[in-house]
């Protein structure tokens, strides 16, 4: 089922380089709503929920500690085709592979501190959303 509305996690390393505000005017330039945004600093426990996905992989203990290291923002975005949309605006994974005036290639350092999370499918989107907001936190 396709839906218009998609999360996203400005990560630790973006808001620490002061680029929370850049990334939130490109996503707003791109045509989508914030329906929530929420200023935010992920314990251990919640980052491993919200990752537990990953949790038998290698490298989830490093994003775990990463996504910890400092606050983040957030969002439930809305816009038609949101997911794919948003998927396109952030860029590869890996900053040095995304396309030039991606969020990742404007603003991420590495594979691991790439600025931005964005939800890979309709229903990761509102696992994600529902993860970080009531109902009542949404306009």
């Amino acid at each position: 089922m396709t839906t218009n509305r998609t999360f996203t996690m400005i990560k630790p390393d973006a808001v620490a380089n002061g680029h929370a505000g850049k990334i939130l005017d490109h996503i707003t330039a791109a045509g989508f709503k914030v329906i929530a945004l929420k200023y935010t600093r992920l314990s251990d426990e919640q980052a491993g929920l919200f990752y537990d996905i990953h949790r038998q992989r290698p490298f989830f203990n490093d994003l775990v500690s990463f996504m910890t290291s400092g606050p983040i923002y957030a969002a439930i975005l809305e816009k038609e085709n949101a997911v794919e949309d948003f998927r396109k605006i952030i860029g590869a994974t890996d900053p040095q592979k995304a396309d030039p005036g991606t969020i990742r290639n404007l603003y991420a350092k590495s594979i691991d501190a790439n600025a931005i999370h964005g939800s890979d499918s309709d229903e990761n989107a509102a696992i994600e959303g529902n993860f970080f907001f009531s109902m009542l936190e949404r306009f």
